[in-house]
C-alpha cells in the first residue's frame, strides 16, 4: 500500500466545466473532515469527495446524481493501491450536460490523474505494544528502542516501580522487537502488543 508524500492538486476542463482535483495524505477519521472544510470551494457547483483509512472508506456526491461523483473518486483511490488519502474535486458547471457516463468519467479521471502526479510513499503495516520496564532497565530499552530501524517511542508513564512505555514498529518485526526486550532484561520486562 502507499499514501501521498505531501498533498497535491491537479485541473482539468471536461467539455466547459472545471474539475479541480485536490488529494492530501490523511492518518485520522477527524484529519479527512478537516481537509474536506479546508480545500472544498465555496464557489463551486459540486464538492465531491472520497477518502480511505484501512478498511474504512466514507465518499459524497454533493448534489451530483448518486453514485457519479464520490464512488469513482473511491475508485481511483483504491485502482492505485493507495490508503490514507482524501480527494476533493470541485466542479464548476460550465454549461454543457455530462450525463451520468460522463460524470462518473470526468470525476474517476481527474481523481486518478491527480493521484498520478502524486509523490506516493511506502506504507509499513506497524503495531502498538506497551512494555513495563523497572527504574534500572529504563534507559537502555529506550535506547535499544530507538536504535531500532522503525521503531517510535510514542509515550513514557511513570510508575511506582518504573515506567510504562508505549512504542509502535513494523508489524514484520514484532518478534524481533519482542526478543530485543526480553534479551535486554534478562526477561524483567516483555511486550505487550495492544489489541
Amino acid at each position: 500500500m502507499y499514501s501521498l508524500e505531501r498533498p497535491i492538486s491537479l485541473e482539468q476542463i471536461v467539455k466547459k466545466s472545471r474539475f479541480l482535483a485536490v488529494a492530501v495524505p490523511i492518518a485520522s477519521e477527524l484529519e479527512a473532515k478537516q481537509a474536506l472544510a479546508a480545500h472544498s470551494r465555496g464557489d463551486a457547483n459540486h464538492n465531491c469527495w472520497a477518502w480511505r483509512i484501512g478498511q474504512t472508506y466514507r465518499f459524497g456526491d454533493d448534489g451530483e446524481p448518486s453514485g457519479t461523483a464520490g464512488k469513482p473518486i473511491l475508485q481511483a483511490i483504491d485502482g492505485q493501491s493507495l490508503d490514507k488519502v482524501i480527494v476533493i474535486v470541485a466542479r464548476w458547471f460550465g454549461g454543457v450536460l455530462l450525463g451520468a457516463g460522463g460524470l462518473i468519467r470526468a470525476y474517476g479521471g481527474t481523481a486518478a490523474a491527480c493521484l498520478r502526479a502524486g509523490e506516493l510513499v511506502g506504507l509499513v503495516p506497524t503495531l502498538e505494544g506497551t512494555i513495563s520496564a523497572g527504574f534500572s532497565d529504563l534507559a537502555i530499552i529506550k535506547a535499544r528502542l530507538i536504535a531500532f530501524e522503525g521503531v517510535q517511542v510514542l509515550s513514557e508513564t511513570f510508575t511506582g516501580a518504573g515506567a510504562e512505555i508505549t512504542a509502535s514498529f513494523p508489524e514484520a518485526k514484532s518478534e524481533e522487537v519482542a526478543r530485543l526486550i526480553a534479551d535486554t532484561t534478562s526477561g524483567r520486562s516483555a511486550l505487550a502488543l495492544k489489541q
